[in-house]
């Protein structure tokens, strides 16, 4: 029993995380064998030892059975497995004129083998972890169609009375440009004015509304992370305060930014400063440490990935337009104390980049002003004055003034973790092959081949999760 459950380590995980829950595997050497899970419940129940003796007397004599039971503890949870199994797909190949067969022996890799066995034909086999998203059964009330009178004519489509596959969209009141477009607005939706105007209840939000639009007047462009570092407020007021004051830019050297109504950065030259750069930490040992090493730790990993069928969901909290209106007091009023704390106020680590400080995370969407270091300034202002034309690749930078930044600002972050965790770089020929991995790839020894330029295509902006904040207003 307890191998199907994962044994004690296996059983010792799910107790400890009140969300998950519990696998059971039919077949538990079998890797293939999709779990069946057992919900988290609650209970006030007693767990008893009982013991059976038995006293025989003598020949003929029949047996005197008692039982002792002691109470050892109270049982506050138990897992009930409630639903059904999902379906299961054996490692099996039919052939042709032929039986099953099965390529389990071939499939697993039970002792270190050679590279025969990497090499040999096998069937394609590479079944989904789960067949069914759910394990209990729905009922979906299927109705007979409905029946008409003679000459009856279904209505035409349209969108009054089409039923959509997906939820309703999101009122977006936000304005979003690509870099294509000709024109920037110069004033937002009148619906978001009046969102605003209905949250915008206390002297506080109008004192929040005051000091982003002072932000805006000196710095036209900003990250929403540089806005979170800069003034305390509520996230979900921030989606509906910035769409009020300011565009958001979809393509090009300003994507994923917040831009001043009225400001277009492609026609100031001044406005380099404030481009978006899209910063990875590299890592690999290639570069003299494997991704474990590193000091920032990934967000999220495959490598820890639940199924959908293995987790407890959990409702979702939703904030209504009264509960912001609240936020401020209990009363809609300003609370001096509560107006003097950065509640919500983030660290300005998220979105300046100091030499000798590790970034927060492995990927960071830094903007050019925001890299505080000399040698990185430096080349930013290369061609201060000789700005002639603006691209959606460079914007007003000379062109692969990225890389250039990027291979700058890995070898610095690279000094950092050695000078953090010299026990990485503790052999000297790995330490040396990191730092030739990095100045290579920065191109200071390449200077004499001849480097082939990389087409670009426009609008093909990396996909990360600083983008994904258009779907807030979607």
């Amino acid at each position: 029993m307890l191998s199907t459950l994962g044994g004690e380590e296996g059983v010792s995980r799910s107790y400890t995380d009140p969300t998950k829950r519990l696998e059971l595997y039919f077949r538990p050497k079998d890797p293939y064998c999709h779990p069946v899970c057992a919900n988290r419940l609650s209970a006030s129940s007693l767990l008893l030892r009982v013991r059976r003796r038995t006293r025989r007397p003598g020949a003929g004599a029949q047996p005197e059975i008692t039982f002792d039971m002691e109470v050892v503890g109270i049982v506050p949870v138990v897992y009930k497995f409630q639903g059904m199994s999902d379906f299961q797909y054996l490692a099996v190949h039919t052939e042709a004129g032929g039986g099953p067969r099965s390529m389990y022996d071939k499939l697993l890799m039970l002792k270190p083998e050679k590279e025969g066995f990497f090499h040999q034909e096998l069937p394609l086999y590479i079944p989904p972890p789960i067949f069914s998203r759910l394990d209990t059964p729905v009922d979906y009330f299927y109705r007979p169609e409905t029946q008409h009178r003679e000459g009856y004519n279904n209505p035409p489509l349209s969108g009054e009375n089409l039923i959509g596959l997906s939820r309703a969209r999101r009122p977006h009141n936000a304005i979003f440009v690509n870099f294509e477009d000709e024109e920037v607005p110069v004033q937002p939706l009148e619906a978001a004015v009046q969102t605003w105007r209905k949250v915008c209840s206390n002297p506080v939000d109008q004192k929040t509304e005051g000091g982003l639009r002072k932000l805006f007047d000196v710095r036209p462009i900003w990250s929403r992370n540089a806005v979170k570092a800069n003034i305390s407020i509520h996230p979900d007021k921030l989606k509906i305060l910035l769409p009020l004051i300011a565009y958001y830019m979809i393509t090009g050297p300003w994507r994923s930014l917040w831009i001043r109504f009225g400001y277009d950065p492609r026609k100031h030259p001044d406005a380099k400063v404030y481009q978006v750069l899209d910063f990875r930490i590299r890592c690999g040992m290639k570069y003299g440490y494997a991704p474990g090493d590193m000091p920032v730790k990934a967000k999220r990993s495959a490598y820890n990935y639940s199924l959908p069928i293995t987790v407890k969901k959990t409702a979702s909290q939703l904030i209504t337009t009264h509960e912001l209106k609240q936020d401020a007091g209990p009363s809609g009023t300003a609370d001096p104390q509560k107006s003097a704390s950065n509640k919500y106020k983030l660290k300005d680590s998220v979105y300046i980049f100091r030499e000798g400080a590790l970034p927060p995370y492995r990927q960071m969407f830094y903007q050019l002003c925001d890299l505080n270091v000399d040698e990185l300034q430096r080349i930013i202002h290369r061609n201060d004055g000789a700005e002639s034309l603006c691209t959606e690749r460079d914007g007003w930078c000379l062109p692969k003034t990225s890389d250039e930044l990027r291979d700058t600002m890995s070898l610095m972050v690279w000094h950092t973790i050695r000078a953090r965790r010299p026990a990485l770089f503790s052999s000297p020929a790995k330490a040396d092959s990191g730092k030739e991995q990095l100045t290579y790839e920065s191109g200071e020894e390449e200077e004499d081949e001849e480097e082939e330029e990389e087409e670009f295509k426009p609008s093909d902006g990396s996909e990360n999760e600083m983008e994904t904040e258009i779907l807030d207003y979607v």
